[in-house]
């Protein structure tokens, strides 16, 4: 027995050190957890399918990883900007003054749009020159007027971040750090923006009669009526995946035809969602309109039905259909607000993490 107990002594160390298979099992990585967007019925009947790339599908740790890099400043050249220093959650994702700075103090050409609903949306930028959001990510980092970085300095700042790594093995099966990786983290936090709670959703989709005030109801007849607005703003987005010249006054800025070079291109822009439209301050392209009343006002009475590449959904002005008075425009407006979903612009899962 006495021989022997050395033997026993190694071979119960040996037991001892060896992982619990249950143990042993529970380290392997087996992926991303899927994660399902919670919707309601009727904000699926879209005229546009979702945009669900099949090489980005969304995940728990690829949306919590995305929401990171959607504020994170290591991203722009001298640690002053994120994606959500322009596109902040307050307004919609939008930003409140007409222009955006870039890190040199260098301003923007176009009004920072909104960041909502982007689940349905085939094109993105005002001249719809990205055909993905992960295409669209890609642009604001290297751009001389925002961010003015470059992707390897990008990458190996964030390698050299110590939650990164990590994270970005959770969210793809290892921790490699490169450009594509990261415009898909964004781009699967940026899907999941949905706002679908506003208390036009309440009165119109749950039977809520009080949701909306007597003035907004009369808006929502005339936006769905006489005043024609759905003819580019169909519910439930409030928007239609199109590029259209409405006839504003013409500027520098060309629109689509500054990508086709095409004529008949200039002046389209694209259709912009109205939700959450009453925090989404200033408004068109170029921010040119200050105020909803100012762009009310602007459809009422300034729409250039001559101008030559004017979209034919706005044939309802160029046959002389559109007649509001004061109080037409003031139910307008009181409509338009009713379109704000507050628990999406307050939202704690969608602010910075930090």
């Amino acid at each position: 027995m006495r021989r022997h107990l050395p033997i026993l002594v190694a071979l119960l160390a040996i037991v001892a050190c060896r992982k619990d298979p249950a143990v042993e099992q529970s380290d392997v990585f087996t992926g991303p957890t899927p994660l399902a967007l919670e919707l309601p019925p009727w904000a699926l009947n879209q005229p546009h399918p979702m945009n669900l790339p099949a090489d980005n599908p969304l995940t728990v740790e690829g949306v919590a990883l995305g929401r990171k890099l959607f504020y994170e400043k290591a991203l722009s050249d001298n640690y002053s900007l994120s994606c959500g220093s322009c596109h902040q959650q307050e307004f919609a994702f939008s930003d409140p003054r007409r222009f955006s700075l870039g890190t040199d103090g260098s301003i923007g050409r176009r009004q920072s749009m909104p960041v909502q609903n982007m689940l349905w949306d085939h094109f993105f930028f005002w001249d719809g020159r990205a055909a993905s959001l992960e295409e669209q990510a890609f642009g604001p980092v290297v751009n001389h007027l925002e961010m003015r970085n470059s992707w390897p300095v990008v990458e190996e700042r964030l390698r050299r971040l110590p939650d990164y790594p990590e994270l970005f093995a959770h969210a793809f099966g290892s921790s490699d750090i490169d450009s594509t990786r990261v415009v898909k983290a964004i781009a699967q936090f940026e899907r999941t923006l949905l706002s679908f709670d506003s208390p036009f959703d309440r009165y119109s989709y749950s039977g809520d009669a009080t949701a909306m005030t007597d003035a907004q109801v009369r808006g929502k007849d005339l936006f769905f009526g006489e005043a024609q607005c759905d003819l580019c703003h169909m519910a439930p987005l409030f928007q239609d995946h199109d590029l259209r010249n409405i006839g504003m006054a013409p500027g520098p800025d060309q629109g689509l035809a500054e990508i086709t070079g095409l004529v008949n291109d200039r002046g389209r822009f694209k259709v912009n969602s109205l939700r959450n439209i009453a925090v989404t301050a200033p408004y068109m392209h170029d921010g040119r309109f200050a105020t909803l009343e100012e762009v009310i006002d602007f459809y009422a009475d300034s729409v250039n039905i001559n101008e030559p590449n004017l979209d034919n959904h706005m044939w309802p002005w160029t046959g002389g259909q559109i007649d509001l008075d004061a109080q037409e425009r003031a139910d307008l407006k009181a409509f338009l607000e009713a379109l704000t979903d507050e628990r999406f612009l307050n939202d704690p899962a969608f602010s910075d993490p930090e």
